[in-house]
């Protein structure tokens, strides 16, 4: 029997904001919001226990890696420009500090749709002997439509997730969509979610006031921040929001805030093949690598494997895996060199007719619970972006497809896939107001720090140039493969580095380098 994961928390909001035209009503309208947002700054945060908070067992497992960690919900307008209407409750995970604290880190692990909760204690694990958590309280929280805040995104159920007869998006996929389906999309999210309304404020420039309003009830006249992949996106609007209330940013992984969607994504799978090449080289090593011992040809030999499971999928896990969830389990294992020998394990299993290892890669990567509860990572991810990114038309679409397999050439499935690339935020409700280029000509931010290290397969390196010099930021450039490095608190250089400027806001030399 299927069965929702969240309980579709409906808030509706009530009529819609009146236009104010002309500057005295907008300065006016200005006034009257920062001073209706005094109540959400003075708040007290209950803390409590996180039982109740985790919505898988895989969460509830991970967030045991923080012992001492206490849990609170904080209150934020769903609309900041209806102060007083309607509200969202947003989940907030606390670790004190390990020795005398000098205040609070605030975190945010990617995504969008990623588990500031979880992702908190991940991070508190990775840091657990670094000077960073010795001296501040680590903060996570989920932003709006993520995990244990409400309204939640709630667009399939955990068997459907399973079986993947619901996909969101058609870009990196073989996926063909209709209107209709973009529609039908659009209407189970907002079903699922708690109306249409609320799928109007889930952008990240809303999360980035929520930030705010976090940091003023911590206690914080000035944000310390650290964002990892998407969290850099987060902590660069926030920047541009808000740069007097920032007293330091790390941000790991970034994402470039030049780029359009069209750009960034082809980018992002030109990573993806350069980490599968680097994956092909260490599976050559090996004796009995199924992409043989050529790296030169690994791409047409994976395609030779894969293609076949768009007619012909296999068995994998009670289910079956197609050439879409083929390339989506490499990818999931791309993130990270230690996940390749997996791939590799995956590939020849397919070979031999199953795909449990590739599936457990997606299951491992969404973080699904061994009680076959899915996070509602993927669908928060889609309903952000679809208030964040460029909205493509459906020829635009097409080119997008053409575009990334010319760029990522394992991902190419051998056949005609412009037709039906549509995109799968079509028919949302609200046009996307992030904007591209963003957070250009800020003034008055502090010293920042990006680190970016040169194989990242999701974020790359070029991406974080721009950003560091977008922000005026210091760059910490680590030589390696891999995405995210500073959470991990796996190398001497970047822990120290991130921990002297994060504790004494001593940025690194220009042109400093850290290796893996």
């Amino acid at each position: 029997m299927e069965h929702r994961r969240r309980g579709g928390t409906r808030i509706r909001v009530g009529a819609g904001v009146l236009a104010l035209t002309g500057v005295l009503a907008g300065c006016a309208a200005e006034e009257t919001a920062a001073s209706d947002l005094e109540a959400f700054h003075a708040q007290e945060l209950a803390w409590e226990e996180c039982a109740d908070y985790p919505d898988t067992a895989g969460e509830a497992a991970l967030l045991e890696l923080a012992p001492g960690a206490e849990c609170a919900r904080m209150e934020v307008p769903l609309d900041y420009e209806d102060p007083e209407g309607e509200r969202a409750s947003v989940a907030v995970l606390r670790v004190p500090a390990r020795g005398e604290s000098t205040g609070s880190l605030v975190y945010n692990p990617g995504g969008p749709g990623g588990s500031g909760v979880v992702g908190a204690a991940l991070a508190f694990a990775g840091l657990a002997e670094s000077e960073i958590t010795e001296r501040f309280d680590l903060v996570g929280f989920d932003p709006r439509g993520v995990g244990a805040t409400t309204p939640a995104v709630d667009c399939y159920t955990d068997e459907e997730a399973d079986r993947g007869v619901v996909p969101l998006g058609s870009q990196g996929t073989t996926v063909s969509f209709t209107e209709d389906d973009t529609r039908e999309i659009m209407e189970r999210c907002a079903e699922g979610t708690g109306g249409v309304e609320v799928l109007e404020h889930l952008g990240t420039r809303d999360t980035a006031r929520d930030m705010d309003v976090l940091r003023a009830v911590l206690g914080e006249e000035e944000l310390t921040y650290f964002g990892q992949s998407y969290g850099t996106r987060l902590g660069a609007v926030y920047a541009e929001q808000f740069p007097d209330r920032v007293r330091a940013m790390v941000l790991d992984g970034a994402m470039s805030p030049l780029e359009g969607s069209f750009e960034r994504r082809v980018n992002a799978y030109a990573g993806f093949q350069s980490a599968f090449d680097e994956m092909a080289v260490a599976c050559a090593a090996e004796a009995d690598c199924p992409l043989g011992a050529d790296p030169e040809v690994a791409t047409e030999r994976f395609q030779e494997i894969v293609r076949p499971l768009r007619e012909d999928p296999v068995p994998a896990l009670g289910s079956e895996l197609d050439f879409d969830g083929a390339v989506g389990g490499v990818i999931a294992g791309l993130y990270s060199p230690q996940s390749w020998p997996r791939i590799t394990e995956g590939i020849a299993e397919v070979e031999q007719g199953r795909g449990d290892a590739l599936m457990q890669l997606i299951y491992d990567f969404g973080l699904r619970g061994p009680d076959g509860r899915w996070p509602n990572s993927l669908e928060a991810n889609h309903a952000i972006n679809c208030m964040d990114e460029d909205r493509l038309t459906p020829e635009q679409g097409g080119e997008l497809r053409e575009a990334t397999y010319a760029q990522a050439p394992f991902m190419d499935p051998g056949v005609d896939v412009t037709e039906g690339a549509r995109d799968g935020c079509e028919a949302w409700p609200a046009e996307p107001e992030l904007g591209f280029p963003h957070a250009q000509d800020v003034e008055g931010l502090p010293d920042t720090l990006v680190v970016s290290i040169t194989g990242d397969p999701s974020t790359p390196h070029a991406g974080g140039i721009e950003l560091a010099d977008t922000l005026g930021s210091a760059l910490l450039t680590v030589e390696g493969e891999g995405h995210g490095i500073v959470s991990l608190g796996t190398n001497a250089c970047v822990d120290e580095a991130a921990a002297r400027y994060l504790v004494d806001l001593e940025v690194p030399e220009p042109d400093a380098t850290c290796t893996l």
